[in-house]
């Protein structure tokens, strides 16, 4: 088995934008089309409270997708795990388009599983 995880923040992005919680569920939705994931049940939101941040979580099939957005600070994380290959994805375009981020670091990790010899 080989997997992929993608650890991804977004710096100086709009504050309201990473308190608009339709906007964070757009992100996750683009990536469920584009990278063919199949979510195993609903997204889990959390807002915090007045122009708070947003926590997501969506259980996918190929494992999981989480989000955390920090208004306070300009900045969202995002993780991605998928337990089966898959092409990588512009992360920097669509975190400017939903979210002005001015900067984006993106961390790829492959996982391998099983005999290694």
């Amino acid at each position: 088995m080989h997997g992929l995880e993608w650890v991804v923040e977004a710096y100086r992005c709009q504050a309201g934008a990473l308190a608009d919680k339709t906007r964070v569920c757009r992100l996750l939705n683009r990536m469920i089309t584009d990278l063919d994931l199949h979510p195993v049940g609903e997204p889990v939101w959390h807002q915090f409270p007045g122009a708070g941040g947003i926590t997501g979580l969506c259980l996918l099939a190929e494992s999981h997708w989480a989000c955390h957005t920090y208004p306070e600070h300009g900045s969202l994380t995002l993780n991605l795990f998928c337990c089966r290959p898959r092409p990588d994805w512009d992360f920097e375009t669509y975190l400017a388009e939903y979210f002005g981020a001015e900067q984006v670091s993106i961390r790829k990790l492959e996982r391998h599983y099983g005999d290694r010899s």
